[in-house]
């Protein structure tokens, strides 16, 4: 067994492990294809096998580690990693491979949250009918989006109008909505959209228009768009609400996705 930096020499045998896993590694695949593997914020490691397969990715971005494993791997060691390192913050990823990691890292453990990760890859159950009204977003209507989400209460995002522009024009966002009485009802976007990938996030009604279908609607016209492109789509929920309604167009929860704070020398100097 072996554990070393990832180059772009191994490329092809990372991609190879990722990408049967799309949804799943949405947020390793978009940074791999914007980043590479050598950059001052970002870094990957790969755990070998006896025989020099790769059997388990581990990526740090920012303060932020999300391993990656789809069989048995070495916890032990990726934790090893980890645990040396005292400027990170988080450590992030599917269940299944977080635990196992965690019960090796050295640093306490401060707060750990759960969310539902669920992933659509087929447009089985989506609906095309009666979606005309719904819009694809050009950079010029992003202020008005950014209001209807700034309308909501639940919504807490940092990102300014310039961001979201930015974003869209790179490709790595994108947005669907529906205007009434001049102004913006509804909308659903993207975020960190790759080659393989996309998640959904800001799925939201401005108040007085629940109710109505016309997220639902913004998220069939997204969804079937992306899906078409060949690319997996994935989400977080905690509200099993909002989880059924998920589920009606065909997405399915993969397994729980964790993010845990932990007690280093740069979260104790926030």
């Amino acid at each position: 067994m072996m554990i070393r930096r990832l180059t772009e020499g191994d490329h092809k045998e990372c991609i190879s492990l990722l990408t049967p896993y799309a949804a799943e590694n949405l947020f390793i695949l978009g940074d791999i294809e914007a980043f590479g593997y050598d950059q001052p914020f970002q870094k990957l490691w790969g755990d070998f096998s006896d025989d020099g397969e790769l059997r388990a990715v581990l990526m740090k971005y920012e303060k932020n580690y999300i391993p990656f494993a789809s069989n048995d791997f070495d916890a032990e060691g990726l934790a090893s990693i980890i645990s040396e390192d005292e400027d990170f913050l988080m450590v992030s990823g599917l269940e299944h491979v977080t635990e196992q990691v965690e019960a090796y890292i050295k640093h306490p453990s401060k707060s750990k949250r759960k969310l539902y990760y669920a992933k659509c890859d087929n447009v089985e159950k989506l609906s095309l009918a009666n979606l005309d009204e719904v819009k694809v977003a050009k950079s010029e209507d992003i202020a008005s989006i950014h209001a209807l989400h700034n309308s909501i209460d639940e919504f807490n995002s940092s990102e300014t109008v310039e961001e979201k522009q930015r974003n869209l024009e790179k490709g790595v966002s994108r947005t669907y909505f529906i205007s009434l009485d001049g102004q913006v009802v509804s909308a659903a976007s993207t975020a960190a959209e790759n080659s393989q990938s996309a998640m959904v996030v800001g799925v939201c009604t401005r108040p007085g228009y629940e109710r109505k279908g016309y997220a639902t609607k913004c998220m069939m016209k997204l969804c079937y768009d992306v899906l078409t492109e060949g690319k997996d789509l994935c989400l977080f929920y905690d509200n099993p609400e909002a989880g059924n309604i998920y589920k009606r167009i065909g997405f399915r929860d993969i397994e729980k996705w964790t993010m845990s704070i932990f007690e280093t020398n740069y979260a104790m100097s926030l």
